[in-house]
């Protein structure tokens, strides 16, 4: 609707001979004593055309024109606030094209020809998918989903690190549990992996190997026995709430010598020092951050030889620019807060357009159970499991408790409220919504032989009671908070509004009879509910969750 507004008010503009660079903002007011939409615009230029800026409003009210029909009034408020008043008619005329365009209704063009990269989960293959790197994984599927319905060439990746000293503790922590198993005394280290899949794997090795590895010379085997089965698990766990990759970037490809003998790693050092930002002290190599006023240099190379996580990072990111994407969206946990700006400005320095590049940063998960908090801790191996908690809540709730708090605030599981048949948990208050319409749509075709094959639809014209428009108004934001959505790399903002849609629609199925209503009337607002399940639907397919006919 904002679409239909922006063009007449920019003619207007240049009818009234005003140039100006700053953004025509339309905005959709609290109160909607105060119109349908509002523009400030004329307080916006008001000091640069030096007027009074309600003079200045009803000067571009004079000039705006709008089809007979669409615009039932035009009003100055406040100090100059434009506000406009949509008719009922042209409402529900808009709402037709819901109907027209179906599944397709909210995508749009905006990407197609460019190409995009969403990384997410990323997570080190040294143990079971915890519900913290879950929200994480659907964050960064829903934003990739999101991306889709705006026609990018979209490619979903996870960079599997499968390199540093991570992954060494894990192929000893198999080792040392492999030894225990085949009769040796062993004093198992604190610092090593302790959950009950070290011993599940050592088991493995066991029963094909025996004995025979105890005193091997390759501690390899250990390390890539358990790196296999830990990700062929979090695989099978991603795709149990339909998280899905295109392709897997190896950390490790980064660390072997190409042709001319240097790694990806090295180059980006050589590069970094060619721009004068790397010195080594202390043992280490370090990246000389305070040139960019920060209070001290960041370790790219420790004392011990091996490379800090930036390193790779910047590698990584470097070779995302070398594919020649033309958005790269990285989502992240909170543990990653004080490092990426580092990779940033890396990217900066080596001359790459960093404003192509976005990050999401989700904050950290606590479960409760009746209320009490229930602690994690991935080494000691008493982690929140995700493959746990989709058993207990199932894959549509996981999903949506996840996203249905900003990302920049701390989430709060609550799985008993997960597991509520009430209105009070959010899954089951959309997803009854849909049902709902899909049993009165049902019950319609046998009773009145209602058949939703868009005949009808021009009856939609003829409702203008207040609950029938406010949920037609609500069903005509749904491409705008896809781009809302988008710009914030923020799903939240597509589970607000599916909810207020829901809301929206109860009311109108308490307060206007359908079935016992006059025939036209009637199938007028079939075709209503009829558009209300179609935005449902495709709003549950951004956020990945069912859209059930019954309940």
């Amino acid at each position: 609707m904002q679409e239909f507004l922006l063009p007449v008010i920019k003619s207007a503009l240049q009818s009234a001979a005003i140039e100006t660079d700053k953004p025509v903002q339309i905005e959709k007011p609290t109160d909607k004593k105060n119109g349908d939409f509002s523009t400030n615009i004329a307080l916006l230029l008001s000091k640069e055309c030096r007027r009074n800026p309600r003079e200045l409003a009803a000067e571009l009210i004079g000039q705006m024109i709008f089809p007979d029909g669409t615009v039932e009034r035009i009003e100055i408020a406040g100090p100059g606030f434009i506000n406009f008043y949509l008719t009922p008619l042209f409402i529900m005329q808009s709402v037709e094209h819901i109907l027209l365009e179906g599944k397709g209704y909210g995508s749009s063009c905006a990407g197609k020809g460019r190409t995009a990269i969403v990384e997410y989960v990323s997570a080190n293959p040294t143990g079971p998918l915890t519900i913290g790197r879950g929200r994480g994984g659907v964050l960064g599927d829903c934003i990739a989903n999101l991306l889709e319905t705006q026609g990018y060439s979209l490619t979903r990746e996870y960079y599997f690190n499968d390199a540093g000293r991570q992954m060494q503790i894990l192929g000893e922590s198999v080792r040392y549990r492999y030894m225990e198993r085949c009769g040796r005394d062993i004093v198992f280290p604190d610092s090593h992996y302790q959950g009950e899949y070290i011993r599940e794997i050592a088991e493995i090795l066991f029963h094909e190997h025996e004995s025979s590895l105890i005193d091997s010379d390759d501690p390899g085997i250990f390390k890539d026995t358990a790196e296999s089965i830990i990700f062929s698990s979090i695989k099978k766990t991603l795709a149990r709430i339909d998280i899905r990759h295109d392709s897997f970037f190896n950390e490790h490809t980064l660390y072997i010598a190409e042709e001319n003998g240097k790694s990806a790693n090295d180059r980006v050092l050589e590069l970094l020092e060619s721009k004068g930002f790397i010195d080594r002290y202390e043992g280490a190599t370090w990246f000389l951050t305070t040139k960019l006023g920060q209070e001290k240099d960041k370790v790219l190379v420790k004392s011990s030889g091996e490379p800090s996580y930036r390193l790779p990072d910047i590698a990584y990111h470097l070779d995302k620019y070398r594919r020649k994407f033309d958005l790269i969206v990285n989502v992240f946990g909170a543990d990653h807060i004080d490092e990426y700006p580092d990779v940033l400005e890396a990217l900066r320095i080596l001359g790459h357009d960093t404003s192509k590049m976005r990050v999401a940063i989700n904050q950290f998960v606590t479960t409760t159970v009746d209320g009490e908090t229930v602690k994690m801790s991935t080494r000691k191996g008493n982690a929140d499991l995700l493959d746990e908690l989709i058993d207990d809540v199932g894959a549509d709730a996981t999903r949506l408790f996840f996203i249905m708090r900003s990302k920049d605030s701390h989430l709060n599981f609550d799985i008993e409220l997960a597991k509520k048949q009430s209105k009070d948990n959010p899954v089951f208050y959309l997803q009854y919504a849909h049902a709902r319409i899909c049993s009165l749509l049902r019950i319609a075709a046998e009773e009145v032989g209602f058949k939703p094959d868009g005949s009808g639809a021009h009856l939609l014209q003829r409702l203008s009671l207040e609950p029938e428009i406010q949920l037609g108004f609500t069903l005509l934001d749904y491409p705008e908070v896809i781009r809302t959505a988008i710009r914030l790399l923020e799903p939240q903002k597509m589970v607000e509004y599916l909810h207020s849609v829901a809301e929206q629609y109860h009311k109108f199925y308490q307060e206007c009879p359908i079935l016992k209503a006059d025939p036209d009337i009637r199938t007028a607002r079939l075709f209503l509910s009829l558009a209300t399940r179609q935005v449902l639907r495709n709003g549950f397919t951004i956020l990945g969750i069912s859209a059930p006919e019954s309940m």
